[in-house]
């Protein structure tokens, strides 16, 4: 029993089953844990290792009883494959600098936030965010967080963003935004693979990235970067799929 004089334990809750937002006629639950208090945020990376993510101040994962589409995945960065394709979307955006902040919210990167809600996903539930809800998903983070912000050199301007926790054997990819305008950039993809050269100056060995739905051509990105890992079960396993058509 906790008797006050040492941190509560960490308590885990099911949310109610909710329609799936990737795979159409399935349903999602989620195993969560407030991760706000001292023992949450000593706890934080070793639920990552083990398939969490943060949103806010709540760590989860997928526990839907009947499907396991969800895998946790994480990229390698010491032997990171640095196609000729990702050389060149890396030279493609030599004109931008970025700046790694404190998660602090502003009014432009909101904006570019709705801009891209708008091009990428228009109806989703975060098409719907107002200011304040945008606030609370950038500034509530109870661990180590950076903004990365990328602007372009010449305008100034902010074309992409990109939430990252500090975890101690990687960086993971918390959320991230772009412009649409010019989509020769790869933007997305460019900040991945900004992400891994910042991890392997640090001798930094993972990019966590979320979750990867095989059936979901909107994840099917995340398996360009090789090699990468998947967590079945308890146990990290190298991604067996094969190289899509862009690994060149």
């Amino acid at each position: 029993m906790f008797d006050g004089t040492t941190s509560p334990p960490l308590v885990f809750f099911h949310t109610s089953p909710m329609p799936c937002p990737y795979l159409p006629g399935r349903m999602e639950r989620r195993l969560v844990a407030d991760i706000s208090g001292h023992r949450g945020r000593s706890s934080h990376d070793l639920l990552a290792r083990a398939g969490f993510r943060r949103t806010q101040s709540l760590s989860y994962r997928p526990a839907c009883p009947e499907c396991t589409a969800c895998l946790p995945i994480r990229i390698r960065t010491e032997d990171f494959r640095w196609t000729r394709s990702f050389r060149r979307i890396l030279r493609r955006n030599r004109n931008l600098t970025v700046t790694r902040c404190d998660p602090r919210a502003s009014a432009e990167q909101y904006a570019l936030f709705r801009q891209y809600q708008k091009a990428r996903h228009s109806g989703g539930d975060m098409s719907h965010m107002n200011y304040v809800d945008y606030v609370d998903m950038i500034e509530q983070s109870p661990i180590p967080s950076q903004m990365l912000e990328y602007r372009d050199i010449d305008s100034n301007n902010l074309v992409a963003a990109m939430l990252v926790d500090l975890q101690d054997d990687g960086f993971s990819a918390v959320y991230s935004f772009y412009s649409d305008k010019d989509q020769d950039r790869s933007l997305g993809i460019y900040m991945v693979l900004d992400l891994i050269k910042k991890a392997t100056a640090e001798d930094l060995p993972y990019v966590y990235l979320g979750y990867w739905i095989a059936e979901s051509r909107k994840m099917s990105y995340k398996t360009r970067f090789r090699p990468a890992e998947i967590l079945r079960g308890s146990v990290w396993t190298v991604l067996d799929e094969s190289p899509g058509k862009h690994d060149d």
